[in-house]
């Protein structure tokens, strides 16, 4: 599986829910809310970009928002809500590619960084982050935990949502620390509809490490985006990384 493949002109129309999953507003507002004061009078860099599903409300609190996204398609469902002189897009790979300026805030959110599929490739994406942040500057990543305590030795898989219509599943391959996401949505027939995608995981230590090798400080780590305290049974965290002030 290529992420371009993944990422094409079907998933983009299929993308947004508005209202319901990651666009519900209790997901939604939260995030745009401690986005938008992170970024404060500064400007804003979301890498994964993606349909706008964070940019374009943080837009409309006044925030100038630059994205960088991978897929031609979902950046033309982006442009169905905002056109380019309201939230400027860069095609490429978020680990390298290059935007205008500097910003206050570069953040990426839902699991994004995780579609990076090696190590190397991840420590590049917080290395491109610094580049693009001012002295001072923040670098968000918002992630899910390894579910590996859920895997009983002989078992490489866990089912990590079961509700109507829908199942998700993750098989993990623990050597290369990859896993792979299964969505199966379903109706009254015996027909079902699996979309896959595949990640490298990464634990909150080892991301805090990569964030030391690009110059990062970590601020604050959060179970969610509403300042939840992390725990040893968050399933998920929202790590505040900064770059040091010039002294």
């Amino acid at each position: 599986m290529q992420q371009e493949n993944i990422w094409d002109a079907d998933t983009a129309r299929g993308y947004d829910t508005p209202g319901l999953g990651m666009f519900a507003p209790e997901v939604l507002v939260p995030a745009v809310d401690r986005l938008a004061e992170l970024a404060g009078e500064g400007a804003a860099l979301e890498f994964a970009v993606g349909t706008g599903r964070v940019a374009v409300p943080l837009t409309e609190r006044g925030i100038a928002v630059t994205g960088i996204d991978s897929s031609p398609p979902m950046v033309e469902q982006l442009r169905t809500k905002a056109d380019e002189a309201t939230i400027p897009v860069i095609v490429g790979d978020m680990a390298t590619a290059l935007a205008p300026g500097k910003y206050t805030l570069v953040y990426l959110v839902y699991n994004t960084i995780s579609n990076l599929l090696t190590q190397a490739e991840q420590v590049e994406c917080f290395r491109n982050a610094a580049r693009h942040l001012e002295p001072g500057g923040r670098f968000v990543v918002e992630l899910w935990v390894p579910e590996l305590r859920k895997l009983p030795p002989g078992q490489t898989a866990t089912v990590w949502q079961c509700e109507p219509g829908y199942i998700g599943l993750d098989t993990y391959d623990v050597l290369r620390q990859h896993v792979v996401s299964h969505h199966f949505r379903f109706g009254e027939t015996t027909q079902a509809q699996l979309v896959r995608s595949p990640h490298r995981y990464i634990w909150p230590a080892e991301l805090d490490l990569m964030a030391q090798l690009a110059g990062f400080e970590l601020e604050t780590r959060d179970a969610d985006w509403t300042g939840a305290a992390f725990t040893a049974e968050s399933r998920s965290h929202v790590s505040v990384y900064r770059i040091p002030p010039k002294r």
